[in-house]
């Protein structure tokens, strides 16, 4: 699998055969977002708009919500609401705006309570219109002389004193003529100033006249994420983080899995593949300890990167795969009485396989005696030589890496034994009912025809 592309399969495998380990990471991550909302307690949001009159271009309202969040308005903020250990620069995290279609800013504060919340958020929009209204100038005495109407009052006295200074001016070329209607041309140049002033005094008064578009609806929910959000957010990381974790774990995997490359690290050749049937593994007392039984109850005592042994054939057509490398074994070494069979320490499969080997090796007695020895992985030591020249390794694909056979293989050698072949040993699914009995020597075999039951070479 460490070769293979990472498919929707593998997942699916995963979720199937980890269920139970998946799930008790779901509720511990379920635990721990618990836990995390109850360090960040709930946050509620209050919103308020503000209507902007007039015509207003995109940068414009940009600014404006830089000037609804800025330090100026918001300390004004804090100060309004007086509350007990709040400043303006604890609110400045708490207070966004953001502009909505129509001319429309939204502004909206974050509080512990949704009570706080309305209240930020109506101070915060009433602070920043009256603010907007004081940099307009829209703030001032209606009355005072540079208001619009003074402005159009100015206008119209101006009016009549061109009037005025036209009738008084000398018809004729004399000094007084010609200064009257030099003041008439700057009072001309006066009065288009004062009615530009005027343009411009009455679009920033449309501008600058905002409206607060009623009080912030209290909110009834907490803002997200809530508790909901962090538990559901802390098990879906925890079955993600675990799912990765099996990908991982499977492309760094360097366990053999073709009887091509079994062969090659024990330096040997293949004697054929043999099929073993799967059983449920039956509980004996001392695997009673704590960590055996976690292991149990999360299903982590069973791989869940082995295939799923297919369907086998019966008994009898069993049998005939293990005749078959017995008959390889005295054809290959016809003068070798014994050999050593060696058997990985834990491969279940494996030593049912030579356990198998070792029964039809005692039907044919023109053939080796095999004698089944179990050897450590991590240590592997082999009986030195005494009647048996060489030894055959039994083992089950998927289960050990090269370094570890080449380790077994050293070992045979220290031991003064020839690897005279490698069998692989594969889990089948046995039919419900099978037939123990074998046809007589000498005769044909009734499943010979089939083949293989596996669809392997043998």
């Amino acid at each position: 699998m460490s070769d293979d592309t990472i498919r929707l399969v593998t997942i699916g495998l995963i979720l199937r055969r980890r269920w139970r380990l998946l799930a008790a990471l779901a509720v511990l991550g379920a635990l721990v977002g618990h836990g995390t909302s109850v360090l960040f307690p709930p946050r509620y949001t209050a919103s308020a708009s503000v209507l902007l009159p007039g015509q207003w271009e995109q940068r414009e309202l940009l600014t404006q919500v830089e000037i609804a969040t800025s330090s100026a308005v918001v300390d004004r903020t804090a100060a309004a609401l007086g509350w007990r250990g709040v400043s303006g620069d604890r609110l400045r995290d708490r207070v966004s705006a953001k502009t909505t279609d129509g001319n429309i800013i939204k502004i909206s504060g974050t509080a512990e309570t949704p009570a706080r919340a309305q209240q930020l958020a109506d101070r915060s929009a009433q602070q920043f219109v009256a603010f907007a209204a004081r940099i307009a100038g829209a703030g001032t005495d209606p009355e005072a002389p540079t208001g619009p109407e003074a402005l159009r009052q100015q206008v119209l006295e101006t009016s009549r004193r061109i009037t005025d200074l036209a009738k008084a001016a000398d018809p004729g070329r004399t000094v007084e003529g010609v200064q009257a209607r030099t003041a008439l041309e700057k009072l001309r140049t006066a009065l288009e100033e004062a009615m530009k002033k005027l343009d411009e005094a009455e679009s920033a008064t449309a501008k600058a006249g905002m409206v607060v578009m009623g009080p912030a609806e209290r909110p009834t929910g907490a803002a997200p994420p809530t508790r909901t959000h962090l538990i559901a957010a802390g098990a879906l990381l925890f079955v993600v983080v675990a799912v990765v974790g099996h990908l991982a774990a499977a492309r760094t995997d360097r366990r053999l899995r073709t009887e091509a490359e079994i062969a090659a690290a024990l330096g040997s050749t293949l004697l054929g593949t043999v099929d073993v049937p799967a059983q449920r593994r039956v509980q004996q007392p001392q695997d009673g300890g704590p960590r055996a039984r976690l292991r149990r109850l999360l299903g982590l005592d069973v791989r869940w990167d082995v295939a799923v042994p297919h369907a086998s054939g019966d008994k009898a057509s069993r049998r005939i795969r293990y005749q078959r490398v017995c008959a390889r074994l005295r054809d290959q070494h016809p003068s070798a009485r014994a050999l050593l069979v060696v058997v990985p320490d834990g491969d279940d499969i494996a030593r049912r396989a030579a356990e198998q080997l070792v029964t039809e090796a005692e039907r044919k007695p023109t053939g080796p005696a095999l004698r089944t020895v179990e050897v450590s992985v991590s240590q592997p030591m082999v009986p030195d030589r005494d009647t048996e020249p060489g030894a055959l390794v039994v083992l089950s694909a998927g289960s050990w890496t090269a370094g570890e056979l080449a380790g077994i293989a050293e070992a045979c050698a220290d031991g003064g034994h020839e690897v005279v072949g490698a069998v692989v040993a594969g889990p089948v699914r046995a039919l419900p009912a099978e037939s123990a009995d074998l046809p007589p020597d000498g005769a044909a075999p009734a499943l010979a025809a089939r083949g293989p039951a596996t669809g392997e070479p043998v």
